[in-house]
């Protein structure tokens, strides 16, 4: 039950970006198969492992060369995300996703100096947030299906 409610927490936290949700998925899951043990247990906590740790190298690899081609900074981002931190505190969760969009707005304009440049940048790094969500949350699922086949194959 509390693997479930994790594995709930984590893919939640997947989406919402608050929490490392695949993270916690994996851990989750690698910890129930680890406790379980037998061939069900250690395959699915393998599987887990190797999945959390390919959801998080490619989430980063895909988002990154997506801004890469786009020609979007790395110092944007960071930007973005330092004001995300703050906005987070100033306006609870509503407040990150402001932040992130107006202090990579922000920090386009000032290297850009073109508001409409800034903008298009802006765009292409609200999309690559898009795609890393969307490579972790799909990541995440699959390690809660291997979960539930595993648990299913012990129970049954």
């Amino acid at each position: 039950m509390l693997v479930a409610l994790a594995i709930l927490v984590g893919l939640v936290g997947a989406i919402v970006q608050v929490i490392p949700g695949g993270l916690v998925v994996g851990i989750a899951v690698f910890t129930w198969g680890a406790i379980t043990g037998g061939t069900a247990g250690w395959t699915v906590a393998v599987l887990a492992a190797a999945l959390t740790v390919g959801g998080v190298v490619l989430k980063y690899l895909i988002a990154g060369r997506y801004l890469k081609r786009r020609g979007v900074p790395n110092r944007s981002l960071l930007f973005g995300a330092v004001l995300g931190v703050i906005g987070f505190f100033v306006i609870p969760f509503v407040g990150l996703f402001i932040g992130f969009i107006g202090g990579t707005y922000l920090a386009e304009l000032q290297r850009l100096g073109d508001p409409v440049a800034a903008r298009k940048a802006t765009g292409h790094a609200m999309r690559a947030t898009g795609i890393s969500i969307l490579v972790e949350l799909t990541l995440a699922l699959l390690t809660a299906m291997a979960w539930l086949l595993a648990l299913l194959s012990v129970r049954l």
